[in-house]
């Protein structure tokens, strides 16, 4: 338990290190006072253009994935990868999210977690990483269709979960005994993006929301 404790801890330290942020203070900028004012790569691409958003995306990312991979190499709760030890690891990464979301260093005013929590749901082979990719390329998909990242994010976001229940059928030894929980996480997570989303969808219905520029921002 004490493993797990610091684990979580400092997940949610890692979690909370604000990329986007960083990034755009080294170019002289206050990401939070461009665009949206998110710490995200969205708003990294239009305070500097799609480069440094990759950039951003990927480091996000990591803060999820990283925390993961370190649980699964040092940590103890994992020898035997029951019910309880796999919601233990997964409960690791959503430090690592909520760090993201509501970031220490930031006075907890956070980001919207997308990429941190694919980082999280890439880390858990193989349940979540299948699952993961196949949103993931929704998320590309719906971006590529309609242009709105938000929406992308929450189409994506809603899909995982169902993707990871049509799994556990398709797949004959992942039994929902044994992995009701992950699934039970899945939905929560998914929830959550989709509350970090609130404004989005509204501006969505009214048809206000920002689609991704075409263009890239010269400094």
């Amino acid at each position: 338990m004490i493993i797990l404790i610091v684990f979580s801890a400092a997940a949610y330290l890692i979690g909370s290190i604000p990329f986007g942020v960083l990034i755009a203070r080294a170019h002289g900028i206050d990401l939070r006072t461009v665009g949206s004012g998110n710490i995200g790569a969205t708003n990294v691409s239009r305070a500097l253009g799609r480069k440094w958003a990759y950039v951003c995306f990927v480091l996000d990312v990591l803060k999820g994935l990283t925390p993961m991979l370190l649980a699964r190499v040092a940590g103890g709760f994992l020898q035997q990868p029951n019910t309880l030890a796999l919601g233990l690891w997964l409960l690791v990464g959503c430090a690592a999210v909520v760090g993201h979301v509501f970031p220490i260093y930031l006075k907890f005013k956070g980001g919207k977690g997308v990429a941190t929590s694919l980082g999280v749901v890439l880390g858990l082979w193989p349940y979540f990483t299948l699952s993961g990719i196949a949103a993931f390329g929704i998320w590309c998909v719906c971006v590529l269709i309609w242009r709105y990242v938000s929406l992308a994010s929450v189409i994506a976001a809603i899909s995982f979960p169902i993707v990871f229940g049509v799994l556990m059928v398709v797949f004959e030894n992942w039994q929902l005994a044994r992995l009701w929980l992950l699934l039970v996480l899945a939905v929560l997570m998914a929830l959550l993006v989709v509350a970090r989303h609130a404004e989005n969808i509204k501006r969505l219905l009214e048809g206000s929301e920002h689609k991704i520029s075409t263009t890239t921002p010269t400094r």
